[in-house]
This record gives structure tokens, C-alpha cells and sequence, in this order.
């Protein structure tokens, strides 16, 4: 009776991986069309001791084919403990002092750097991140095109050769997959806030992080969650190479941990009943196959069915995490086999953990 559950609930997951696949294949990628540049925005980057990757994220800003009248940058400095001296540079570079009146730290950097905005549009990114050079160029040209107030667009990492870093990248590449196809099937409820563009009327007309801002992070989540509940039409997902933003993949397994972990936490929070029960299901589907696992470790189930368990479930996951490397890196993947096998563990783990426990973030503990 029991086999059968598990079986049911990885049918279950895998019919929704297969959704997201769908989805995925749904969303047209896009590339700038050529129209002239017009619209102006505004870069805002929350840091928190950040002095070695500033100069690398600002140094890509300054290679954008984008006039540099239309954009400038705000830095929001989170009381870091090292100084940080801005180079000289041909566009605008501000830095303010981040103003805490919650828990969340990066929304209040983004709230404060409201106060000095006077652009339509406002883009956040990460100050590990390096964006490419026609980032801003295809954005406009989209905006151009289209009657929309926030636009998500990817993320993926720049990695070495480590087990650790590729398991990142095919992590991320799930992650990021599920984010394109929940959009393709018309179910958007996630995004990357180093990645992430709206318009400054429409999150004032959202009231900003209200009704989430004591969660320490889900600046981009629930801000998204929020216009998509409200006006979906409004909100695009931007599937282009030419606007994929590239960050660092973290260097030690406890570092990962507590990111996934702080991810895992808004989990809980979400406002799309899609999400809540993505998250439940993915969670069902991972504890499913280490059930199965255990139960045929201990002669309590056959080897035919971990067998047809293991082909369902890595062939689903499997499919969504190739079209989506492909689309973020367009190079082979490597350790997926190890990666497949130690991932149930690890998301497991982190979902389980992120119910009870705190996480470190920046230094600091929530």
C-alpha cells in the first residue's frame, strides 16, 4: 500500500516537471530588434561587504551599448565593514547609506533607494553578478514592444570545475526552468532579484514589500507574486541570452546550505497557491524516492521498482535541467548521474531544516 503511495506521488511529480517542460518550450526566446533606445532606468544594488566584486560588476555596466545619459547606478551600502571607493567611470554612480526599518535588509535597500529614483524603470541586481552587454539594450527594446510594468529575466553561474559548483549549476538550472516554464503555463510565481526590472509607478501602485517586508529575504518573490495577483498581464518573463546575468557559485557546502535554506523559508509565505504547491509536491517527489530507496536498502521492496522509480523521476528532471543549461550556458553538463543521486538528499534536508531552523545571511543570523 505503501509503494503504491509512493508511486502516485511521484506520478504526481512527474506530471508537473512534464507541465513545466511544456512550459519552458512555450516562452520564445528573444533577442533586441534594433529600435533606438529610449527608455531610462535606473540599476539598484544592495551590498553588504562587497569591495572585491563591485569593481567587477561595475566594470561589465561599463561595457553595456546602451547611452549612458539613460541609466545610472545606485549602490546601497548595508553597513558593510569594509570601505569601498568607486572608480572612475562615464556613467552615474551613486552610494547611499541602506536605511533598516525591517527585518529584510535588501528591501529596505531597494525602499531606500526609491527615495532618490527618478527613472521609469528600476533594475536590481547582485554585486557578485556581471551582466551582459546588450542587458539594458534588450530590455528597452522590449519594453518598446510591450505594454508591461515588470520584467524577470535568468540567472546562471560562472563555475569551475568542482563537484560543488556544477552541483550548483544544475540546481540553479532546475530552478530556473521551473521559473520559465511556470510562466509558459501562464503560473508565474517566481524570479531572481539579480535579475529583476519593474517600473517605478507600478511598485508604488503594488505598495511596495508591504505585507512581507518582516521576512528577511523575497524581494523579488513576493513583490512578483504580488503584480501577478493583481495585474498579469502587466508582468513578462524575458527569455534572451543577451540579458542573462551571471553571478559566483558558493565556495563550501554550508554556505549552500543556509542559501538554500534562506530560499526554501518563503516557501511558506507565497501568495500563488501554484507555488505553495509546487514546493510541496517537489518536496513529496524527492522524499518519495529516498523511501523507496531506504525500503529496498532493507529488502522491503524490489530492485524492479527503485529501478522504474529512479527512470521516472531523473528522466523528467533530467529533460528540464538540459533545455535549461542549454539555454543559460550552452555547454555540456557535467556530474548530472552524481549530482541526481545526492540532490533528494540535499533538498530534503534543506526543506526540513528551513521549517525549524535559522539560516546566515550576509553575517548576520534570521
Amino acid at each position: 500500500m505503501i509503494t503504491v503511495i509512493l508511486f502516485m506521488i511521484l506520478a504526481i511529480y512527474s506530471i508537473l516537471i512534464g507541465l513545466l517542460i511544456y512550459g519552458f518550450t512555450k516562452v520564445n526566446t528573444i533577442n533586441f530588434t534594433g529600435l533606438k533606445p529610449k527608455t531610462k532606468f535606473s540599476i539598484v544594488v544592495p551590498f553588504r561587504n562587497e569591495a572585491e566584486n563591485l569593481p567587477i560588476l561595475l566594470n561589465s555596466i561599463s561595457q553595456l551599448d546602451y547611452p549612458t545619459e539613460l541609466f545610472k547606478v545606485i549602490l546601497v551600502d548595508d553597513e558593510s565593514e569594509e570601505s569601498f571607493k568607486i572608480p572612475s567611470l562615464k556613467f552615474k554612480v551613486s552610494v547611499i547609506n541602506n536605511i533598516r526599518v525591517t527585518n529584510s535588509p535588501k528591501k529596505a535597500a531597494i525602499v531606500t533607494a526609491m527615495q532618490i529614483v527618478n527613472t521609469d524603470w528600476i533594475i536590481t541586481t547582485d554585486a557578485d553578478c556581471v551582466v551582459d552587454k546588450h542587458w539594458l539594450l534588450t530590455l528597452d527594446n522590449h519594453i518598446q514592444l510591450h505594454d508591461v510594468a515588470m520584467i524577470a529575466g535568468a540567472v546562471t553561474y560562472d563555475c569551475g570545475n568542482s563537484f560543488l559548483h556544477h552541483f550548483q549549476q544544475l540546481d540553479l538550472a532546475s530552478l530556473q526552468g521551473a521559473t520559465i516554464g511556470s510562466f509558459g503555463i501562464k503560473k508565474g510565481f517566481m524570479c531572481n532579484g539579480a535579475n529583476f526590472a519593474y517600473t517605478k509607478s507600478f511598485f508604488q501602485k503594488l505598495n511596495g514589500f508591504q505585507g512581507n517586508d518582516s521576512i528577511a529575504s523575497g524581494d523579488d518573490v513576493f513583490l512578483l507574486q504580488k503584480a501577478i495577483a493583481q495585474f498579469p498581464e502587466k508582468v513578462h518573463y524575458l527569455k534572451s541570452e543577451n540579458t542573462i546575468v551571471h553571478t559566483k557559485p558558493l565556495d563550501n557546502w554550508n554556505s549552500l546550505f543556509q542559501q538554500r535554506v534562506r530560499w526554501a523559508s518563503k516557501t511558506s509565505s507565497y501568495q500563488s497557491s501554484f507555488g505553495k504547491a509546487l514546493g510541496l509536491i517537489v518536496f513529496a517527489g524527492n522524499l518519495s524516492w529516498l523511501l523507496v530507496l531506504v525500503s529496498w536498502s532493507l529488502g522491503l521492496n524490489t530492485f524492479q521498482n527503485f529501478f522504474l522509480v529512479c527512470v521516472l523521476k531523473f528522466s523528467v528532471d533530467t529533460i528540464l535541467i538540459y533545455k535549461t543549461n542549454y539555454f543559460l550556458n550552452n555547454s555540456k553538463m557535467r556530474y548530472l548521474i552524481l549530482s541526481s543521486l545526492f540532490y533528494p538528499f540535499f533538498s530534503t534536508s534543506v526543506a526540513l531544516y528551513s521549517l525549524f531552523g535559522k539560516y546566515e545571511w550576509k553575517g548576520r543570523r534570521f
